[in-house]
């Protein structure tokens, strides 16, 4: 089968398309036929090293965190699913692995796709919406009436974002391109921050809570537009100890090293009297099961920027990391 494999940590030409064995399911594993996949700025920064520190992964590795694709295998002691059955599933982080014409995933945390959606537009959903619903459902508790800030809203996550914190009842503000601002209106956000001509801040505006997509300065804004005893969560800030004690099974020496590298954002929260939470999101079928759901009732949609086929993978990469994808990219299998 074909495999997009990581060689070496690197930049561009560190992983690149080989041929592996076809893999045999363990026991509590499927092994699904992939159709498609999803890419993420984990896949990249995963290529590069930057996650060394806390994932080590034995070289060579099959990259890949989320796909779409047909039960091919069942393992023993699995119940609940059928040769053939259309399913999704964001992998475990300890594994990856989806970037291949077949894929060995844990069953717990795999779930059926959406039944509105073919395997391109599945294989979309689960990192992007399932960090998404963690950190508005779980760490930011998005409620009715909420005012709420969410940076970079028009990429992969703000598009999931967006919907689910309607449908949470919030009310949504994000900042956006001019070139983005049709999508995240069409998202259902109720105001829109042109960055490229305004600061977040501008116009004396207070939210109740901010989950940032972007980091850098955009985080940095977000401690003078919440509220004190708001509350902000980042997936593209730095990490702080309750990512390596929540996120990463009670991590000791990461929770120290985080100390440092969230020391900043902690000291600035404290001083404004707001919250700050980086998150790291979890494999989940029951969320799948939810956002399958969510999906086929029309609350939510995939919105896709681009689909190249597996042969460019290196293009997809490319495409990704230059920033500008408006929705998810993903890489198809199988026509």
């Amino acid at each position: 089968m074909r495999a997009y494999l990581l060689n070496r940590y690197g930049g561009p030409g560190a992983a690149a398309l080989a041929e592996r064995p076809l893999p045999e399911p363990a026991s509590g594993q499927l092994r699904i036929r992939v159709h498609a996949a999803g890419l993420n700025p984990v896949d990249y920064k995963t290529r590069d090293g930057k996650l060394r520190a806390i994932y080590r992964y034995p070289l060579p590795q099959i990259l890949g965190s989320e796909l779409a694709g047909e039960v091919d295998a069942i393992g023993a002691d699995v119940a609940g699913f059928n040769i053939g059955q259309r399913v999704y599933v964001r992998v475990r982080k300890e594994q990856l692995g989806a970037f291949a014409d077949y894929a060995c995933v844990d069953a717990a945390v795999v779930a059926a796709m959406p039944s509105s959606l073919d395997f391109v537009h599945a294989a979309a959903v689960p990192l992007a919406a399932l960090t998404a619903l963690q950190c508005l459902r779980d760490e930011l508790q998005v409620s009715a009436g909420m005012k709420l800030l969410i940076t970079g809203g028009a990429g992969g996550v703000g598009s999931f974002a967006i919907p689910l914190a309607k449908w949470l009842g919030a009310e949504v503000t994000t900042t956006a391109s001019p070139r983005g601002e049709a999508l995240v209106r069409e998202l259902g956000t109720d105001h829109v921050i042109d960055y490229t001509q305004a600061k977040i801040s501008d116009g004396g505006r207070r939210f109740d809570a901010a989950l940032d997509l972007v980091g850098a300065g955009s985080l940095w804004a977000c401690f003078g537009a919440v509220r004190r005893g708001g509350r902000i969560v980042s997936i593209a800030g730095a990490p702080e100890p309750r990512t390596a004690w929540i996120d990463l099974q009670r991590n000791l020496p990461l929770s120290v090293l985080f100390v440092a590298t969230g020391a900043p954002l902690l000291l600035r929260g404290l001083l404004g009297g707001v919250g700050y939470r980086y998150k790291f999101m979890h494999a989940d079928r029951a969320d799948l099961v939810l956002l399958a759901g969510l999906i086929d009732e029309g609350r939510l949609r995939v919105q896709l920027d681009r689909v190249f086929p597996f042969d460019q993978i290196d293009a997809a990469f490319t495409h990704l990391e230059a920033g500008h994808a408006k929705g998810k990219v993903v890489v198809q299998m199988m026509a």
